[in-house]
């Protein structure tokens, strides 16, 4: 190993040259922009990593806690900067670090990170510093990411309908309308990106948190096939469902940060070893021409479903048509039931408490008990928190887990006979048959049609733009939904539709600084 002193005498010489630097004379607009766009910037010497998170943090400064207070910010990183000299010291020597070289990204607080505090939303992990990055945070470093900051989430990822905390005062807002939930619990990383706080985003998803925030906020937002991605270094909600993965306003976005998360790690239990796949080689925006797409009505027709949503819904149809799509509908699949008064099988507090022990002493606090006990949480919480500590904490070898084993594989077998017999390249549907609700209203009908299929069979799902509703205001998103390890297909699928439709639009609440 090199001298420390020597290389720490090298890093602060480089440092304090490129602080010296001037920013770029004309900044590169940020808004809206893309992976790619940002390194043909640099590589024209438009742009440098420098003058790019200078420019993202003075719109974090405008607009997160001031303006329209966006709230989706819990901290800011406070080595951003100092990350980008070094990055524009080794562009000076060699190009570009890797495919997402100096990308500004927001990942959930609920996904460990060196150097900042990792909360989960719990004002009990507040001073959290996790002994080593999350897998898919070390992905994205090591892929040239910077983490630009760490984004507010519902606390422990419970709830899918609105982002509140303890960590954090006050709810996150949709930027799209201020009133308006950013949806759960990856609404703090959907805002943001939306709001063009930071240029692409990392959430998790157990039943809805990737892809419902994604549609509430105009964004792409992938859930991949169980054992594709890893979790590990994830606060968990429950393992069986967990995901985690990116959220970004565009699907070439998406694809770039797929192919740095999807890969295996032993350290996940779920995580299997698959040939890698450039998921960029699946953006034809002829995709669709000859695909079989499903209409998956049972996913979203109810009693409360939304007469606009609906018809918007029937119009991105006719728009999978035109793409050059073979529309099955009606169709049903015939699912089972589960058994009833079945026990719950390795849920939140075996996660969890395996989760703590693990990383004692840094964590401070050594099982579900020890939370409660803390009372550092957000009142609303108690009563799953007290909830979950009374119930069992079945493992995967238990018969709890071993009928739920079933029951998934039953529903998985449902879902593949009926793709089998139609033909069907993908199944799509409203990912909420409702808008975004007024904050503090949990009363109206939610709409979340995210919680069933893609969690329990595992298989993969995408939510991207599909338009807006209430005057053209508030989004709404299009899921695509398909067989176990083709998201090479839905990605192509996605970008295809994204590109003949073009819905999605910028926030106004959030312009150009000037």
């Amino acid at each position: 190993m090199g001298n420390p002193i020597l290389i720490y005498t090298i890093d602060m010489r480089l440092i304090l040259f490129f602080a010296t630097l001037p920013l770029l004379a004309q900044p590169f607009p940020i808004e809206e922009t893309t992976i790619a766009e940002v390194h043909a910037a640099f590589q024209s010497k438009q742009h440098n990593c420098r003058s790019l998170i200078t420019q993202y943090l003075a719109r974090i400064a405008a607009y997160d806690k001031n303006g329209p207070a966006i709230n989706s910010l819990i901290t800011i990183n406070p080595d951003a900067e100092k990350h980008a000299l070094q990055l524009d010291a080794e562009y000076q020597q060699r190009g570009l670090t890797g495919p997402l070289h100096c990308i500004p990204t927001i990942v959930k607080d609920n996904m460990e990170t060196t150097g900042i505090p990792t909360t989960n939303g719990a004002l009990l992990f507040k001073n959290y510093l996790p002994a080593k990055d999350a897998f898919q945070v070390a992905r994205i470093k090591q892929a040239g990411a910077i983490v630009l900051a760490k984004s507010s989430l519902a606390e422990w990822a419970f709830s899918p309908f609105e982002t509140v905390n303890s960590v954090l005062p006050g709810y996150t807002k949709n930027p799209y309308a201020l009133d308006r939930v950013s949806a759960g619990s990856s609404g703090g990383t959907a805002a943001s990106i939306a709001a063009n706080l930071g240029l692409v985003g990392l959430g998790s998803d157990t039943g809805n948190s990737i892809r419902g925030p994604s549609s509430h906020q105009a964004l792409v937002g992938i859930r991949s096939t169980m054992g594709l991605t890893s979790r590990a270094g994830v606060f968990p909600l429950s393992s069986r469902a967990d995901i985690a993965g990116p959220m970004t306003r565009t699907v070439e976005d998406a694809a770039r940060v797929f192919n740095a998360i999807a890969a295996h790690d032993p350290n996940d239990p779920a995580s299997i070893q698959r040939p890698a796949e450039d998921y960029l080689k699946a953006l034809n925006p002829n995709a669709l021409k000859g695909a079989t797409i499903g209409i998956l009505r049972q996913a979203f027709e109810t009693p409360t479903t939304d007469p606009e949503i609906a018809k918007i819904f029937n119009h991105a149809i006719e728009d999978l048509r035109r793409a050059g799509a073979n529309i099955i509908d009606p169709l049903k699949i015939d699912l089972p039931q589960p058994a009833r008064g079945a026990p719950p099988c390795q849920g939140f507090k075996h996660d969890l408490n395996q989760f703590l022990a693990a990383r004692q002493p840094q964590i401070g606090v050594k099982d579900l008990a020890a939370v409660i006990e803390s009372n550092k949480f957000h009142p609303n919480n108690r009563t799953r928190l007290e909830t979950a500590e009374k119930g069992p904490a079945n493992g995967p070898d238990s018969e709890a887990c071993k009928a739920n084993d079933a029951y998934r594989e039953s529903v998985r077998q449902a879902v593949l006979k009926t793709m089998d017999t139609l033909k069907l390249d993908a199944l799509v549907y409203p990912t909420w048959s409702n808008p975004p609700r007024l904050i503090g209203d949990l009363n109206t009908p939610a709409g979340d049609n995210s919680q069933f299929f893609s969690p329990t069979t595992g298989f993969p799902a995408i939510n991207v733009p599909m338009g807006a509703t209430r005057g053209n205001t508030l989004p709404i998103g299009l899921t695509i939904y398909g067989r176990p390890w083709s998201e090479s297909k839905l990605i192509g699928f996605a970008y295809s539709y994204e590109q003949s439709t073009r819905h999605r639009r910028p926030p106004a609440s959030t312009p150009p600084l000037k």
